[in-house]
């Protein structure tokens, strides 16, 4: 039995999923996170075989939260799950360390043979997405580059949750760190981006993928 973990902030979603997979024989869901910081302490304590990770997500999106679920669960599967169809946000995935990325649009279809794909050792890439797929490995350094790069991990997640509209007090209670540590944390990310202004924090955080303004 294929145990799998199910991360997506939309209750419909998650929802759907579930029928899916309550209708395979050999695929279990074990657990069902609406954020990417419940995703990664879930991942954590039941150890899923495969992981389908919403790439927007409050609180840490999708990226960042593969990329902390694989530093301590190197054997996991994580299979991307999204909307956007946008070169960084797939470069982004892979290089967090998904086997798969499958829209959104054509989940429904696409989801359980991806699963028994990366469970197998494979690569799942959704057919709508090869073009895309093929332009950022033939050009890596071209269009899919970040400034987000730059940032440390901490430094991210505090720029998500500035960019969702948190207080310095909330993200430092969020964190368990210092009011002093975040604005030390905002002052970093500022200088490495070159963006001081919350606004304009704001407008790169959904541009780059850190946040989304999906209903």
């Amino acid at each position: 039995m294929i145990k799998v973990l199910l991360a997506d902030d939309h209750s419909l979603m998650r929802e759907g999923l579930r029928s899916l997979f309550d209708g395979c024989d050999d695929m279990a869901v074990i657990a069902t996170a609406a954020n990417g910081r419940t995703a990664v302490a879930l991942a954590l304590k039941h150890k899923p075989e495969v992981i389908i990770m919403d790439v927007s997500m409050p609180d840490l999106n999708g990226i960042e939260a593969t990329t902390q679920i694989l530093r301590k669960l190197p054997g996991a599967k994580i299979i991307a799950l999204s909307i956007h169809r946008d070169p960084r946000f797939v470069a982004g995935m892979y290089k967090a360390g998904a086997m798969g990325y499958v829209l959104k649009d054509n989940v429904f279809k696409e989801l359980l043979r991806a699963v028994k794909m990366v469970v197998a050792g494979q690569r799942y890439i959704c057919p709508d997405l090869t073009d895309v797929v093929v332009a950022s490995l033939a050009n890596p350094d071209g269009s899919t580059a970040t400034p987000l790069g730059t940032l440390t991990p901490r430094e991210r997640q505090t720029l998500q949750l500035l960019a969702e509209g948190n207080t310095m007090k909330r993200i430092s209670q969020h964190l368990g760190v210092s009011v002093k540590t975040i604005e030390t944390y905002r002052q970093s990310i500022g200088h490495k981006l070159g963006v001081h202004s919350l606004v304009q924090l704001i407008k790169l955080a959904v541009r780059e993928g850190i946040v989304s303004l999906d209903p």
